[in-house]
């Protein structure tokens, strides 16, 4: 069974009794090139950061992720503690250092509490019993449900991605059956050229059309269309395998784009083949960044 093509945007929470209250998890996940970690959680679950971590790192791939957790207050630990005796120190030096220089100034309790060691947090609650479990288990059902939403999202940006993919694949096979026509044009035009170029000057015919069909081979796209639609091909390959498939896309889309820039410049002229060739081109581009717009939130 194919995995699942996941977004990197996607939020659940999971919630589980614990003590006196209840503790809650929530994972929240936005668009990253890589996996951007990021915890939030009282102190006390500090001997737990690992393992959460880990749990995190086998269940997402790519993407920023926020990770909350809070306790029952009993859990919590005690809030915040004020270091009465540092406060003092503070406090009269300021007083001591005012007087010296000659200043008026009074102190302002704001920066006190910031001054290291005078205010903190409070002295940790007895951690109730089970709490790992309880915090894993609640993690993993968070991890779970936000995987869920986003394969949900994933599906839909698979379908999505499908359409345009297909339109691509369309627009190479017209491309292929109005080469051969523009092939002829491309010919008549170098011919036309080379007849100007050389007005008056001795050419046996036969040269002159060699020369032609090298200048024509020179402008023929059909390399271009080969690759276009091999490439069309393994994305859609990539889009059915699902995954992680988001930096493949990526490498996929440069080439697609690559080849048919090259089509473009080497189908300008007036002639209708020529036209409705660059016409389908630029469809083909305007399709393949639809893709890569979509693809930049998928894992």
């Amino acid at each position: 069974m194919p995995a699942p093509l996941r977004s990197m945007t996607g939020f659940a929470r999971a919630r589980r009794p614990l003590g006196d209250g209840e503790l809650a998890v929530s994972v929240k996940g936005v668009n990253h090139r890589g996996l951007d970690l990021h915890l939030q959680a009282p102190s006390a679950l500090d001997p737990y950061e690992a393992a959460i971590r880990a749990r995190v790192k086998a269940a997402v791939v790519r993407g920023h992720v926020e990770i909350r957790v809070s306790l029952p207050k009993s859990a919590a630990g005690s809030g915040l503690a004020l270091n009465r005796e540092a406060l003092r120190e503070y406090l009269r030096i300021f007083q001591e250092e005012s007087e010296a220089l000659g200043l008026s100034a009074k102190p302002d309790l704001s920066a006190a509490f910031r001054m290291p060691g005078v205010l903190g947090e409070g002295s940790d609650a007895a951690v109730p019993e089970g709490m790992e479990a309880v915090l894993l288990e609640a993690l993993d059902a968070a991890l779970t449900e936000f995987n869920a939403f986003r394969s949900r999202e994933g599906a839909e940006l698979a379908a999505e991605l499908s359409v345009h993919n297909g339109q691509v694949a369309a627009a190479a096979l017209e491309m292929e059956q109005l080469r051969w026509g523009a092939t002829e044009a491309f010919q008549n035009r170098l011919a036309e050229r080379l007849k100007e170029l050389l007005a008056g000057a001795q050419v046996e015919p036969q040269r002159l059309a060699q020369e032609a069909a090298i200048l024509a081979e020179r402008s023929d796209i059909g390399e271009e269309l080969a690759r276009l639609k091999i490439h069309s091909g393994q994305l859609a390959v990539l889009i059915d395998a699902g995954g992680e498939v988001g930096k493949k896309l990526d490498f996929l889309l440069q080439e697609m784009n690559r080849e048919t820039n090259t089509i473009l410049s080497k189908t300008s002229g007036a002639r209708e083949a020529v036209m409705k060739i660059s016409s389908l081109a630029l469809a083909v581009k305007a399709s393949i960044e639809k893709i890569r717009e979509q693809s930049l939130n998928l894992e």
